[in-house]
């Protein structure tokens, strides 16, 4: 029998790293060159299958990076299952600027939350300012996922969410989830489990 689940995933960075853009590749394998700037966050939804059949849905909220909306940030990643953390590989400040959001993370997201540091524009390697080395090495020191993604030509980007929904599931206790209820949230756990919902979306990420 395949396992469902629903996770709160918040997107989280400087603006112009290409959140949206990231987004956008998973959710619709589409790409535009010019997007404009997010106001306030953005929820789209994308369902991922993965080897053992069990299916993880992902409520994504895309947070705006621009500095004045940094105080309703709390708003999206308060209980998120997930968040992923981008910077700009060409934009050392970027960087700078995931750390802080890794650290308030640490400091006041629920302590269980999954963190993915995502390096994105990996297509613009010639003009790259932090090194893979760099941001691998702060990403095992923090207990964090890691990889380089280009929303433009859309390598690496259903892989760190894949990756994600891999970890995912290993943290909802499925036995705690009820037999008769139509989906679950396990104790001190924020994640949903489906398992009774037949109607749950089927499909898989059409990256």
């Amino acid at each position: 029998m395949s396992r469902q689940f629903q996770f709160k995933l918040v997107l989280l960075g400087e603006s112009a790293v290409g959140k949206s853009s990231l987004v956008l590749r998973f959710v619709k394998d589409q790409f535009e060159d010019y997007r404009e700037s997010t106001i306030g966050a953005a929820f789209l939804t994308q369902t991922v299958t993965l080897e053992d059949q069990t299916t993880v849905k992902f409520e994504i909220w895309d947070t705006a990076g621009q500095e004045r909306y940094k105080s309703l940030a709390p708003m999206y990643y308060r209980n998120a299952n997930c968040a992923v953390v981008v910077y700009d590989i060409t934009q050392s400040a970027s960087l700078e600027k995931a750390r802080n959001w890794i650290r308030e993370l640490q400091r006041q997201a629920d302590p269980s939350i999954v963190i993915a540091l995502c390096g994105n524009k990996s297509d613009l390697s010639a003009r790259r300012q932090v090194t893979q080395e760099e941001a691998q090495k702060y990403a095992e020191e923090e207990g964090l996922m890691w990889g380089e993604t280009s929303a433009k030509t859309g390598e690496g980007v259903s892989e760190i969410f894949l990756s994600i929904a891999k970890k995912l599931p290993l943290t909802v206790p499925s036995a705690t989830a009820p037999r008769g209820g139509a989906s679950a949230r396990p104790a001190g756990q924020k994640g949903v489990d489906l398992n009774r919902s037949t109607t749950q979306s089927q499909d898989g990420c059409n990256c």
